[in-house]
């Protein structure tokens, strides 16, 4: 049978501002990444989004970025191991309350942005994460990129890993996501091309990279970006489409 986890990158408003559908989106998918204050979301916003991911039944993980507001933790920083290990504590940390204080158990942990793909490539980073995540609670699942460092130091700690693939973004060959720098190449705004991708990359393990090859991927669970104006859209129409072509839409244990 085959299956697959549904997560989107959820609770990345800041006050008054408002990004993404959260609520209609939450419907459609099974684990929710919830921005901890620093590449985006506040206390409130957290507090929000926890609630309604719990009267949805969804899988609650904290995503752990860069302290970057103006550039939504997207923008390279240099960083030490020891920095990297703090502020992956310290968000979860942040959200674990939330989750807590509602009744909730914190499910798994995503980092976010330019961390997440510094991390799939540099072992130390992916280490400092891994071991963040790990001395807070050994039980979080810890999401990354399909083939990366920090699905490997996750596992090398002994933490329970869920490789990642992404149904609008394009690859490159090494398996890396293309930069968001190289604009318009490196997003899918065809919903189409997006749930056919999916669908591939699931059941027979492969992606066409930018290079018109195809490479290997690990498909445990597919993420959505909630703040593209298409994300609902590719919400609704990627559950529909897994669903219709067999495959069990469920959260990773």
């Amino acid at each position: 049978m085959y299956k697959v986890d549904l997560n989107c990158d959820l609770g990345e408003s800041f006050g008054v501002y408002k990004i993404g559908n959260d609520e209609e989106i939450l419907k459609y998918i099974t684990s929710a990444n919830i921005a901890c204050g620093f590449h985006a979301g506040d206390p409130k916003i957290m507090h929000e989004t926890v609630k309604i991911a719990l009267s949805n039944n969804v899988a609650i993980g904290a995503h752990t970025g860069f302290l970057d507001l103006a550039g939504f933790g997207r923008r390279n920083i240099s960083v030490s191991s020891e920095e990297v290990y703090d502020m992956v504590v310290y968000q979860i940390g942040a959200l674990y309350a939330f989750v807590k204080s509602e009744g909730g158990v914190m499910h798994h942990v995503k980092p976010h942005g330019a961390l997440y793909n510094m991390a799939a490539k540099n072992k130390k980073l992916a280490r400092a994460i891994a071991e963040g995540v790990y001395s807070v609670n050994p039980e979080f699942i810890l999401f990354g990129l399909s083939g990366s460092e920090l699905v490997s130091e996750g596992n090398r700690i002994g933490l329970k890993t869920a490789s990642e693939v992404f149904a609008d973004r394009t690859y490159q060959l090494d398996g890396s996501l293309t930069p968001r720098s190289q604009g318009n190449t490196a997003i899918i705004t065809d919903s189409d091309e997006a749930v056919n991708r999916a669908c591939r990359m699931i059941k027979d393990g492969l992606v066409m990279c930018q290079q018109k090859k195809d490479i290997r991927i690990k498909a445990d669970t597919l993420c959505i970006h909630s703040d593209s104006p298409q994300s609902l859209i590719f919400a609704r129409k990627i559950n529909e489409y897994l669903k219709n072509a067999g495959i069990h839409i469920e959260k990773v244990t």
